[in-house]
């Protein structure tokens, strides 16, 4: 199988790149900066041609295009939308509205562009299946505690999108779903965080591998439990 992945250089989005390479998929990694793709280069030496490394930047239009020209030479089977920033978690008299633009960008547009430029190669893929990684703290049902509000807004756009893009893509046998990572021990969740990366990664691809028409435009936990919107 051949993945996509976005925000591949650390966090949940390597180790979903090391997952991937342990039993055998292909993967292409797209990297923000250079400085993540010598993080990845040393599994690239283990692996040869089944980790390819692009440079992309989903809030840029031109790097889009550029990373979708190379990917989409060959099928894609299978997207994970991973690439994301928290913004400024602050109270509502300290919001950044430049930075909340930037979240918004970046956390919901990205992933509608990414998988809008991939269309092509997802078309000619085995499984047709898109994965996009949002969290708990943009479902607006759940939301007790208030604050964040770059990140938790600029989750519930993306939840949005995906549920407009799996009625959209579902005519086409497309499989669209939103993931809730739990709260990860990486640069976001911090030390603190309880739940370590390959926990959360391993559930989220159990999901995924067994995700099929009936589960499109729906937002599970990443031990298959089900979020409200």
């Amino acid at each position: 199988m051949r993945y996509v992945i976005t925000g591949a250089s650390r966090g949940i989005g390597l180790e979903f790149v090391q997952q991937l390479l342990r039993r055998g998929d292909t993967v292409d990694a797209g990297v923000r900066s250079p400085e993540g793709a010598k993080r990845l280069e040393p599994l690239a030496r283990e692996v040869g041609n089944r980790l390819r490394i692009h440079a992309l930047d989903v809030e840029d239009a031109a790097s889009i295009r550029s990373f979708a020209a190379d990917v989409c030479a060959a099928p894609v089977d299978v997207l994970i939308n991973n690439a994301g920033v928290p913004g400024l978690w602050c109270a509502l008299t300290d919001v950044d509205y430049t930075d909340m633009a930037r979240a918004f960008a970046i956390n919901a547009l990205g992933p509608l562009r990414v998988t809008s430029a991939l269309l092509p190669a997802l078309r000619r893929g085995a499984v047709r299946k898109v994965a996009h990684v949002s969290s708990r703290m943009g479902s607006v049902a759940d939301n007790t505690e208030g604050g964040a509000y770059a990140y938790r807004m600029s989750k519930a756009a993306l939840n949005m999108g995906v549920r407009t893009l799996a009625n959209d893509l579902r005519v086409e046998g497309f499989t669209t779903v939103v993931l809730h990572p739990g709260w990860v021990q990486t640069d976001m969740g911090g030390p603190q965080a309880p739940l370590p990366a390959p926990d959360s990664v391993h559930g989220m691809l159990r999901i995924i591998d067994g995700m099929g028409p009936e589960h499109t435009g729906r937002f599970f936990d990443y031990q298959g439990a089900e979020v409200p919107w």
